[in-house]
């Protein structure tokens, strides 16, 4: 009786292990692994689904000429940057493709799903990284998912230049994240060609004369004020003119 009891207990443990891992399994927040073979989730894990699908509807309705793609420092163009951004890019037929919390990895899965179908933009400004510092990437895991970025979007957009962003400093003062990053832009710049890809560090415009990170430039030394997108705007507006192929006034 004990025995069969004891049978049953394990059957029951064992249906229940397995129904388990088959409710994970369908779960659209299962982890994957991306170029920088650190395990993370995949983008609806992040509660931006709706972003992501807002996107590809814009996307679909074309008339993209210009598009960035990056983290929440890029998303938050229609915030913080959302005035310097009518100022600059409104009128470019421009489309923000940032998402908070993406890692290198994330941006290559949202390229393979919708964010650039259809489409020819002339420029695509590409800034990426920082996040996957945070999650303890070396400079050379980082390199590779920005590289990766870069080529997939050669691949998938082949009429598109690139103009590759250094990853932006971070923290009040130097240290190591921004040394990580600083390292990894160093290695992903190598991509650069001045053809179809260029590289661009426009860092030290954020910084003080000490090195250090005023809040009116970064309020939590991350992410960009009003007075931030404005200084990113106007650093990359005569490069980014000419590989739009504008005429100066």
């Amino acid at each position: 009786m004990r025995r069969r009891l004891f049978n049953l207990y394990v059957m029951i443990g064992v249906v229940t292990l397995v129904s388990a891992l088959l409710i994970c399994g369908c779960d659209s927040t299962k982890r994957v692994k991306g170029p920088s073979d650190v395990p993370l989730r995949t983008n609806n894990a992040y509660g931006h689904w709706p972003r992501h699908e807002a996107y590809n509807a814009r996307i679909k309705q074309g008339y993209v000429d210009l598009i960035f793609v990056g983290d929440s420092i890029t998303q938050r163009w229609d915030r913080q940057g959302d005035y310097v951004w009518q100022q600059f890019y409104s009128h470019r037929n421009a489309v923000n493709l940032g998402v908070d919390g993406d890692r290198t990895q994330n941006v290559l899965w949202r390229l393979d799903h919708g964010n650039i179908d259809g489409i020819s933009p002339k420029v695509a400004v590409v800034m990426i990284g920082t996040n996957n510092c945070s999650d303890g990437d070396s400079a050379e895991m980082i390199a590779k998912g920005i590289i990766a970025v870069c080529k997939k979007l050669r691949r998938k957009l082949p009429e598109t230049k690139i103009l590759l962003h250094a990853i932006f400093p971070r923290g009040a003062r130097p240290c190591r994240q921004r040394e990580v990053n600083a390292r990894a832009s160093k290695i992903a710049s190598k991509i650069a060609d001045d053809e179809k890809i260029f590289f661009t560090d426009i860092g030290d415009k954020f910084l003080e004369p000490d090195g250090s990170i005023s809040t009116e430039v970064m309020h939590d030394h991350v992410h960009l004020t009003p007075k931030g997108y404005q200084i990113w705007a106007e650093a990359i507006e005569s490069k980014l003119a000419q590989m739009l192929g504008e005429k100066k006034e």
